[in-house]
């Protein structure tokens, strides 16, 4: 989306972000939207992927999550990234879409519930080294806020919805 008004400067384009001066005011990123992936297994855990973060300098754990290929639909990412990061396939449910960053950046965020699971594994991408993980999603809250975690705002967002799913049906 354009400036709401006047003139639109691309600063930068990236691989993956480029950067806008909009009426040479507003420094906007723009990027490719993303999805993120609750799990939850029939102990109660959730699926989470610890992996090195670079731009924070901090190893994190996070829902698994990536982004939307050019063509795919937020559900075909949401099961393609599921494949590759853990090696699973299911049946995908939209629990909530955010902005993540919105006042600078114009990346949307899909998070979908899996469920009706079944192996199915994707080769990971190349430049990723992830390590899975399950864990309460009261822990995961715990955790983040209280700083022996680093997590993401997808990954908050996946424990909550697990958090509150769980209240309800008694887990």
């Amino acid at each position: 989306m354009a400036g709401m008004s006047g003139k639109t400067q691309v600063v930068y384009q990236g691989r993956i972000v480029q950067l806008e001066l909009l009426d040479g005011k507003w420094e906007v990123v723009r990027h490719a939207d993303a999805v993120a992936i609750l799990v939850l297994n029939e102990r109660k855990e959730m699926l989470l992927v610890r992996q090195e973060r670079r731009a924070i300098g901090a190893m994190t754990v996070e829902a698994p999550a990536g982004l939307i290929d050019d063509g795919e639909t937020p559900e075909q990412a949401a099961r393609r990234e599921l494949q590759e990061e853990a090696g699973l396939d299911g049946d995908m449910t939209l629990l909530t879409r955010f902005y993540s960053s919105p006042g600078f950046c114009d990346e949307q965020l899909y998070v979908f519930e899996a469920r009706n699971l079944r192996e199915s594994r994707l080769p990971q991408d190349e430049d990723e080294e992830i390590e899975i993980v399950w864990m309460a999603p009261q822990k995961v809250l715990d955790g983040l806020r209280d700083g022996t975690l680093v997590g993401s705002a997808s990954t908050v967002t996946a424990a909550l919805y697990a958090t509150a799913h769980l209240a309800r049906t008694g887990g």
